[in-house]
């Protein structure tokens, strides 16, 4: 499926399931289309490996979105989630990170933590709709044509 369909996004048969290895070669391509600076496939492997909550969502037998989260001591942090560039603005990315906190709530994590681009507006409206609140700025923490840019801290607090 190279395209989004003509029918509704809504309409269209999709499901959640854990990632595996079989998955990475698609979920290079989508980081590939979707950052400058993507993860590696050795990346997703080492966090496969490491016993990581990850998680992919298919359309048709097609992965197009994908998220990555670390829980441990009380804390969860999501590390990625990408929705493949054709398949965004369909509430999809909300719908994975729900799902995301519903898993991070499962691993008993009281928050959830992530770091994202500053000049991820998107993103950064996602997370705000979410619930997030800003909690710092680290400076210089991803690569960048010009340098470096800085990464938003953001946290959320997970009800019980």
């Amino acid at each position: 499926m190279s395209s989004v369909p003509d029918i509704p996004v809504h309409e269209i048969a999709h499901r959640l399931r854990p990632m595996t290895e079989t998955d990475l070669p698609r979920i290079h391509r989508i980081e590939l289309a979707s950052y400058e600076y993507p993860w590696t496939s050795g990346n997703f492997a080492d966090s496969i490996h490491a016993g990581y909550s990850m998680w992919v969502r298919e359309a048709e037998g097609e992965v197009i979105g994908y998220y990555v989260m670390m829980a441990a001591a009380g804390e969860a942090h999501l590390l990625n989630l990408t929705i493949a560039p054709i398949w965004r603005r369909h509430g999809l990315g909300r719908d994975l990170l729900d799902h995301c906190l519903q898993r991070a709530r499962d691993h008993k994590a009281d928050r959830l933590f992530l770091e994202v681009r500053t000049s991820n507006t998107a993103a950064i409206a996602l997370y705000h709709s979410s619930g997030f609140v800003d909690l710092a700025v680290r400076r210089g923490y991803y690569p960048a044509r010009d340098g470096r840019e800085d990464a938003l801290i953001m946290k959320l607090e997970l009800p019980c």
